[in-house]
């Protein structure tokens, strides 16, 4: 139940930030927020890294296979793609269209069991659960 509402919560915090970095963009520039959102991120996690964990660094050296470090590059342009997304279509249609592709692109993962995560079986009830969300996306976006 816990993993449900943290998840819950990971979403409603994505759609917020999404919204305020796209008012800062407007401020500013995407790069330049970009570069904002990631560095108060930095801050935030060394602050939490130094009164909670104090685990060495050099332990990410030993991270097998090394592409598994680019969760950083990529986060910047989840960053910079969002704040897009959200300034063209507005905050709801790119959440849905976000979610939707997380949905999709994380089942492939599992399907094809892609970077170390164990393989499961294609579900047709899982397939038909993403078909009625795309329409749901149709019928909101339906003017």
């Amino acid at each position: 139940m816990i993993g449900f509402l943290i998840a819950l919560l990971s979403g409603a915090l994505m759609s917020v930030q999404g919204v305020f970095n796209t008012q800062v963009t407007k401020g500013s520039s995407i790069w330049v927020a970009n570069v904002f959102v990631q560095l108060t991120a930095l801050l935030i996690c060394l602050g939490a890294w130094f009164a909670t964990d104090r685990t060495s660094f050099g332990t990410l050296m030993k991270i097998e296979p090394k592409y598994m470090l680019l969760g950083g590059v990529i986060g910047a342009f989840i960053t910079y793609t969002v704040i897009k997304g959200m300034e063209m279509l507005g905050p709801a249609k790119a959440v849905m269209l976000i979610v939707i592709s997380q949905l999709i692109i994380a089942y492939l993962i599992e399907v094809i069991g892609l970077f170390g995560v164990e393989k499961q079986p294609l579900s047709m009830r899982k397939v038909i659960g993403m078909c009625v969300a795309i329409v749901g996306i149709v019928v909101f976006k339906w003017e």
